[in-house]
């Protein structure tokens, strides 16, 4: 009992303790995105739609890339002013633009379900994603964000929910919770003021 006491009541580091000192009187939104970009995410802020799709064709002419998957009917209306083939096909050939269910500000995760990618593990896909999210999304904990599925959805609660943490696609994740699960993605982000 005493060894299990040592390994999981570990004292918190100074460091850890700072960290979130200084996180404490922040806004959730900067909360976000100082996690976000600290774990190698790329932000673009967004106030407008048309913001939005002159940043996603920025994104794809500097990646050089021909063809996005994309499978919501909404996210294929801002695609069509922009010169860029799509196919609704999800698999690891094409980057994937697609909306979530949550912003994580906690740790700087994005929450994904089977609304947005239906049957497919996240391992299955590109390691190039393209995420629309609005700041009506943003929560604080994974608790919240779940809350938020279940009250959303009453009744209909979606499968396959996972979330990115990592988005650096060559970096090794050393939590042994996570062993196996390799769902880092090089992933940007488009956030849309919506509030």
């Amino acid at each position: 009992m005493n060894f299990f006491k040592k390994l999981f009541n570990t004292p918190k580091s100074k460091e850890t303790a700072d960290s979130s000192l200084e996180f404490q009187d922040l806004p959730i939104d900067q909360i976000f995105v100082k996690n976000f970009i600290s774990k190698k995410g790329k932000f673009l802020y967004c106030t407008s739609l048309e913001e939005v799709t002159l940043n996603l064709s920025k994104i794809i002419q500097e990646n050089n890339w021909k063809t996005i998957s994309c499978n919501d009917t909404d996210l294929l209306k801002l695609i069509k002013a922009i010169k860029v083939e799509t196919t609704e096909n999800l698999n690891k050939s094409y980057p994937f633009f697609l909306s979530c269910e949550h912003l994580i500000a906690e740790n700087g995760s994005i929450l994904f379900s089977s609304n947005q990618l239906k049957e497919h593990k996240i391992a299955e896909l590109s390691e190039n994603f393209i995420v629309y999210a609005t700041t009506s999304q943003l929560v604080n904990t994974k608790g919240e964000s779940l809350t938020g599925i279940k009250s959303r959805y009453q009744g209909n609660i979606p499968s396959n929910i996972s979330a990115i943490n990592n988005f650096n696609i060559d970096s090794i994740e050393e939590d042994f919770m996570s062993y196996g699960n390799t769902n880092s993605k090089n992933l940007y982000l488009l956030l849309f003021e919506d509030l």
